[in-house]
């Protein structure tokens, strides 16, 4: 079902802070940032490989990281296992009993389909993010 790690997401409080301390700790200076209104969060990727850095900071209380950061503060929010077909993985999650935040796909960064394991699903308490890209011709959200 995997194929790779696609991301792993963070929650900060502050992006741009977290931004710097990235770029001053680590020398990692390639940073694009991705204001997404609509979900009332700016977020920071940088690719480490095949796998991207997420900084997700909350712009107002009705974002869905809100409550996590003001609840466990700061760290690590999700992992994301890239999939071939996400509607796929989801049939075949449901088959076994998984439990799922999503029952569909929805459009994620760099024209992608996502969808949320529940982090009782077995995962240790970690939530799961399934990725599928999708090719420039089809539709998602482009950041």
């Amino acid at each position: 079902m995997f194929t790779v790690v696609d991301h792993i997401g963070f929650v900060v409080a502050d992006v741009d802070a977290a931004v710097d301390h990235y770029r001053q700790a680590f020398g990692l200076d390639a940073w694009e940032r991705i204001s997404l209104p609509e979900r009332h969060a700016d977020i920071a990727v940088a690719r480490l490989g095949e796998t991207l850095l997420e900084l997700i900071a909350p712009t107002s209380e009705e974002a869905s990281f809100a409550r996590f950061l003001r609840e466990k503060g700061p760290g690590i929010h999700h992992i994301a296992y890239r999939v071939d077909d996400v509607a796929a993985a989801l049939a075949e999650l449901r088959a076994r009993g998984v439990p799922l935040i999503d029952r569909e796909a929805r459009p994620g960064i760099h024209n992608t389909l996502v969808a949320f394991v529940h982090p009782k699903a077995g995962a240790q308490g970690v939530l799961i993010e399934l990725v599928q890209h999708q090719h420039a011709n089809e539709g998602g959200v482009h950041a």
